[in-house]
């Protein structure tokens, strides 16, 4: 959520479309639901774009070859330890049109599919993660909120930095700072 926030900071035009869509769709007389989440399709392609840009796990869990195999021309012996980079897959410039551009638009028309092998955000098949739906719901919720109840905005006139830390969770180097103040709608929501 601080990387997605971040890609909106610097890039307010997505933010504002995000909270028109959930504007028109959910209105201004109660708040988003978990519910809502599969009927703002925008939100969902935000998401997707920052896990593609931003995943949270760069790489997947290990395994281990159980035959002998060619991948990408190379020969696997059986009982190889693999590790998949999933941040090269998802910045792969052979895969994605202009990788390090945030554009969720480019996940437009896919909603509620994956994109092959391109998007995995939390690993595929059977060793996929098992938090992913629940992951994709409280992720649409959180955004989804703080977005129909706040308007958000740097705290300085320079582009939020995105630099990534190191560690296996892929985190900012620096954390988010922001400055948000209430939606006039929120007010009345929250004073419910």
């Amino acid at each position: 959520m601080e990387w997605a926030l971040s890609l909106l900071l610097n890039n307010q035009e997505v933010l504002k479309k995000a909270q028109s869509e959930i504007d028109s769709r959910i209105g201004h007389e109660r708040l988003i639901d978990e519910s809502d989440i599969a009927n703002l399709p925008y939100l969902r392609c935000i998401i997707n774009e920052t896990l593609r840009m931003y995943p949270s796990g760069p790489l997947l869990v290990p395994h281990e070859s159980s035959d002998d195999s060619i991948v990408g021309g190379y020969h696997v012996p059986a009982g190889t330890m693999l590790l998949v980079n999933l941040w090269a897959i998802h910045n792969d410039p052979k895969i994605w049109e202009e990788p390090r551009k945030f554009s969720p638009e480019r996940f437009q028309g896919l909603e509620g599919t994956r994109d092959g092998f391109k998007l995995m955000p939390f690993g595929s098949g059977r060793r996929g993660c098992p938090g992913e739906s629940l992951a994709w719901r409280m992720i649409g919720l959180g955004l989804g909120s703080i977005f129909q109840c706040f308007d958000w905005e740097k705290i300085c006139k320079d582009m939020v930095d995105m630099t990534e830390g190191a560690g296996l969770s892929m985190p900012k180097a620096e954390p988010l700072i922001a400055k948000c103040s209430p939606r006039p709608m929120a007010a009345k929501l929250l004073s419910l």
